[in-house]
C-alpha cells in the first residue's frame, strides 16, 4: 500500500473526503516527525512506539572495492510494535 491508496483507505473508513484523508495523514507524520527530531517518543498504546537512538561512528568495508570506509554517526529512528498490533498480524 502506497501513500495514496492509504489515503483513499482511510477517506473510505472514516466517511469523509480525500482532501481531509490527506491532512490528518500529513498532520500525523508531521508531529510524529517533529517529536522524534527533537528527541521525544511517540507511543500509541497497543500499536507501537516510535524513538530515536544514536548509531556510533563505525568502520565498513566497500563491498565492490574492499576498502574500508569510515562511516559517520547518525540519528536512527527505530519502531517497536505494540502487542496488539503484533498479534493483528500474527
Amino acid at each position: 500500500m502506497n501513500k495514496s491508496e492509504l489515503i483513499d483507505a482511510m477517506a473510505a473508513d472514516a466517511g469523509i473526503s480525500k482532501v481531509a484523508a490527506k491532512a490528518a495523514l500529513e498532520s500525523l507524520t508531521d508531529n510524529v516527525t517533529a517529536t522524534l527530531k527533537k528527541g521525544g517518543k511517540v507511543a500509541l498504546v497497543g500499536w507501537g512506539t516510535w524513538s530515536v537512538s544514536q548509531r556510533a561512528a563505525r568502520t565498513g568495508r566497500n563491498p565492490q572495492t574492499g576498502k574500508t570506509i569510515e562511516i559517520a554517526a547518525k540519528n536512527v529512528v527505530k519502531f517497536k510494535a505494540g502487542a496488539g498490533f503484533s498479534d493483528a498480524v500474527n
